[in-house]
């Protein structure tokens, strides 16, 4: 034990590097203001910008996913595929591990599956977890907490947007 004290994400101060996976659903709200449903996502986002956290993490799949969903949003919050391209480009390809899941880890995926109960759409998650998980992730960050309770029981914690800016905000001020 080196006496370095942890903050209640988990991790010690300052020591955020690829340890906080993002999913579909922060970095789409963190890119297009919803009003105050995107508020935490986007301070996360200002965090990743100003290298408060550093490198964070998020899967290949939500880019996708972040591409098609941002491209069909009703006509007041849609991008257009230019705009589309460029702040994944910018914001995410730019800031971001961008991951997938390894070749020997797929056909675990199905097996974990199975085990947990998946199945139609929820498939797409439990991919999304599997990657964060491969990756060594510490921390998921999504809006939809429930489709990744599965991981809890893999060590990786999941957390909303508007949680973790709350234990980076008190792991700031102690």
């Amino acid at each position: 034990m080196t006496g370095t004290s942890q903050s209640p994400t988990g991790l010690a101060p300052g020591a955020t590097t690829g340890a906080i996976f993002f999913d579909t659903s922060v970095l789409l709200a963190g890119l297009i203001d919803f009003g105050e449903s995107s508020v935490a996502s986007i301070a996360l986002l200002d965090r990743v910008a100003d290298g408060e956290i550093q490198r964070p993490q998020t899967a290949w799949h939500c880019c996708l996913e972040l591409f098609s969903v941002a491209t069909r949003l009703p006509e007041e919050y849609r991008l257009t595929i230019l705009d589309a391209q460029r702040v994944l480009a910018e914001e995410i390809l730019a800031r971001f591990a961008v991951l997938d899941l390894p070749p020997e880890r797929r056909a675990p995926l199905f097996a974990e599956a199975v085990s947990d109960g998946v199945a139609g759409g929820r498939i797409y998650d439990a991919q999304i977890g599997a990657v964060a998980v491969a990756a060594g992730a510490r921390i998921l960050v999504t809006g939809n907490r429930r489709h990744f309770v599965p991981l809890l029981r893999r060590g990786l914690r999941v957390l909303t947007a508007d949680e973790l800016l709350a234990e980076l905000a008190e792991s700031a001020n102690p």
